[in-house]
């Protein structure tokens, strides 16, 4: 199949299939004699496997390492649970950062009558003063 062809049974865009190959994250396809790419089932399957990372969080380099961990097929699974704890526990730690973050706006915007002069501003006077 052409890189066309692989966009559009995997929902990533063409630029950013050529994007991971230059990272290596997708193996360099097979070219034909005119130099068009030619992907095999196996890039879409690859190719799927790391857009599901992408949209669970993880980056290119720890997908770089999923990849490379889920090569070594006498390998134990433990390294792969591993790497999503780490990932899960990087999750909560930015939710609750979110949450606290949440919280103090919703407790300036509540304090903020929405009316009347600038200097009597509580969210101005929360964040420092002068406008």
């Amino acid at each position: 199949m052409n890189i066309g062809q692989l966009s559009r049974r995997t929902g990533v865009p063409i630029d950013t299939v050529r994007y991971y190959e230059k990272q290596a994250l997708l193996p360099a396809p097979v070219r034909s004699a005119s130099g068009y790419r030619h992907y095999e089932d196996g890039d879409v399957l690859r190719l799927t496997f790391i857009r599901r990372a992408k949209t669970l969080g993880f980056t290119l380099e720890e997908i770089r390492d999923l990849l490379a961990l889920s090569q070594a097929h006498d390998g134990d699974m433990s390294a792969i649970r591993a790497a999503a704890d780490s990932k899960l526990a990087d999750v909560e730690h930015r939710l609750a950062e979110l949450t606290r973050v949440r919280d103090g706006l919703r407790t300036l915007v509540d304090a903020c009558p929405g009316h009347g002069a600038l200097g009597q501003c509580p969210i101005l006077s929360a964040l420092g003063g002068d406008a």
